[in-house]
């Protein structure tokens, strides 16, 4: 029997959370790039480039790379916090 505090937890699916993930952490690192190219001054790619391997400041090739590099740190996340989440999350009763 489940408390208050511990109701029943639907599992996580991988797919709809390595979805999520992978096209927020693109979508952010593309308008990061955007807002380097639009505001000289601001230096938000500079944190991104010690995560990303081979992606450099900037040209097309390297815009590619760092937003399948997002995305796919992206599924990474949700193919280890998932299964984790899945295994401490409580069950719900049949």
């Amino acid at each position: 029997m489940t408390t208050v505090l511990e109701k029943p937890a639907a599992s996580a699916s991988i797919y709809r959370v390595g979805m999520s993930l992978g096209i927020f952490l693109a979508v952010s690192f593309a308008l990061c790039v955007a807002l380097g190219l639009l505001v000289p001054g601001a230096h938000m790619y500079q944190s991104w480039l010690p995560l990303l391997p081979g992606v450099t400041w900037i040209s097309l090739p390297s815009f590619l790379l760092g937003l399948i590099e997002s995305f796919a740190y992206g599924w990474y996340i949700a193919l280890v916090f998932v299964p984790i989440y899945n295994f401490f999350a409580p069950k719900a009763q049949k």
